[in-house]
């Protein structure tokens, strides 16, 4: 589709300047995949489409998305188990949350009033507060993960004064990309040539030993940030009793916790907060990806008033971390609202817990089923990490010695060959993991039915029952024949 025309004339002298050629909505809307392709590639980044050629998913046009389902532009319904990162809980467009945006929209509420305090935002942090245990009921209300996390460690360090304002974070952590928090993701990718902040100090994920010798070595250590859930390391959990230990370490050296629940939050893992299950409360956590309704972009603070108070609390530090310019928006508030309710209402978490646990239980009988290829399952509620073995695992004995030299190269490409073949094949999207690539992760909407989890399991079963030759080879066939 080549670029709309549009009447034009010439601007006589002192005339304003001539309307650039511009896409309307309906342009958009009408576009065809190849002239999306272009665009991205001019405009955004075409260094992604490399990646997204490899997967298969630059065919990919999606025309609308309904519950489990993204449909195509060429009629193909495709079953979510991406699940944007877990920003898709409640599936695409859920009914409710569509029609309380619609009715604001009728109504013609506001939208930004930051001029005046906002009965939406108000309301949100009034619901996050009375879901939040303990006494987690200050909140700051932004768009992102990343902000929300940047608000966290800001309270925190704002709490803890200069003289303790290092930050002790965990190995393969994701937190965000923002300058800040870019700092505690344990990325050589991300962080790339940035000046990072430096009042930093890295342990093992879920080593208790090494979190207890950097307290007691370092004084100036005030911050713990570690997410309850490590997602981008590839679904990874402490060991059972961390967390209770780790409160109880920093309760010792007056330290402040920041759970980052940014991605295991809001009932992903069949609780609220990940953290819950083990009875502990942080100082500080972080919720974002689905708050908004899986329909509109919203990040939440949430802190301990007692810290809250110390950090922004006079009215000559109430300004320094208050709402950003989009924070707080009137329909993404009420969407947040809506969502909300949904989650309790509609027993979200419940359904989290039951698919989960049945997934787990079907994808352990696949591992049985073909141990050369998975390694391990793990994960709980609708969180779950799919690990396969390293290429040289997968071959015959004679071939594993000469393989094996090449695994690190080859890390992740069984899980791309899969993934891709289970778009192609199967209509179902899977999601990649940034840290081990050897991973898939299953972060499907938290609407899932048993016949959801059946349909993914009886195509990945298929697919791995083709053995690694057949799957090699037929991924090998559908790139020849897509760069043909």
């Amino acid at each position: 589709m080549s670029m709309p025309a549009f009447k034009t004339e010439d601007a006589a002298a002192g005339d304003l300047p001539a309307r650039p050629k511009l896409y309307s909505v309906e342009d958009a809307k009408n576009l065809d995949v190849q002239t999306v392709k272009e665009l991205f590639t001019n405009h955004i980044n075409p260094g992604q489409v490399h990646f997204l050629k490899l997967l298969g998913f630059d065919k990919i046009l999606v025309d609308r998305a309904e519950g489990m389902h993204y449909i195509t532009k060429d009629g193909r319904k495709i079953l979510d188990f991406f699940g944007g990162f877990c920003s898709v809980a409640f599936g695409h467009n859920h009914p409710r949350i569509v029609a309380a945006r619609k009715k604001f929209q009728d109504e013609n509420r506001h939208e930004i009033c930051m001029a005046f305090m906002s009965q939406y935002a108000s309301a949100l942090a009034a619901n996050l507060a009375a879901i939040a245990p303990g006494d987690l009921d200050m909140v700051f209300l932004g768009s992102t993960g990343s902000e929300a996390m940047e608000a966290a460690i800001k309270v925190a360090e704002q709490a803890q004064g200069p003289e303790r304002s290092k930050i002790l974070h965990a190995a393969n952590s994701f937190h965000g990309k923002t300058k800040g928090v870019l700092s505690v993701t344990d990325s050589t990718l991300y962080q790339s040539q940035f000046k990072l902040v430096e009042n930093r100090v890295k342990v093992p994920f879920g080593d208790i030993n090494a979190v207890r010798a950097a307290l007691e070595a370092d004084r100036s250590i005030g911050i713990v940030v570690m997410e309850t859930v490590q997602g981008g390391g590839g679904i990874v959990e402490a060991p059972p009793g961390f967390w209770r230990e780790l409160r109880a370490l920093c309760d010792k050296h007056g330290v402040l916790w920041v759970a980052d629940e940014v991605q295991c939050g809001l009932g992903r893992t069949g609780q609220f907060f990940a953290f819950e299950r083990d009875n502990v409360v942080p100082d500080v956590t972080a919720l974002a990806k689905a708050l908004g309704g899986s329909k509109a972009a919203v990040g939440a603070m949430i802190a301990r008033r007692e810290i809250y108070m110390k950090a922004y609390g006079k009215p000559k530090t109430a300004l320094i971390h208050a709402q950003a310019t989009f924070g707080g928006m009137g329909e993404a508030c009420i969407s947040a609202i809506e969502g909300l309710n949904v989650l309790y209402e509609e027993d979200l978490m419940g359904n989290a817990q039951r698919q989960g646990d049945y997934l787990i239980e079907r994808l352990n009988g696949l591992r049985v089923k073909y141990p050369s290829l998975l390694k391990e399952i793990r994960g709980r509620g609708l969180m779950i990490g799919i690990e396969f073995n390293d290429i040289s695992e997968t071959m015959p004995f004679g071939l594993k010695h000469m393989v094996a030299l090449l695994d690190d190269k080859l890390k992740g490409s069984l899980c791309g060959f899969v993934g891709a073949l289970l778009l192609k094949d199967y209509d179902v999207l899977v999601a990649f993991t940034e840290y081990n690539r050897n991973v898939i992760r299953l972060e499907p909407p938290l609407i899932a039915t048993r016949e959801d989890c059946d349909r993914f399991i009886d195509a990945f079963d298929d697919l791995l029952g083709r053995g690694i030759t057949r799957i090699v080879t037929d991924y090998l066939r559908k790139v020849a024949v897509a760069k043909g």
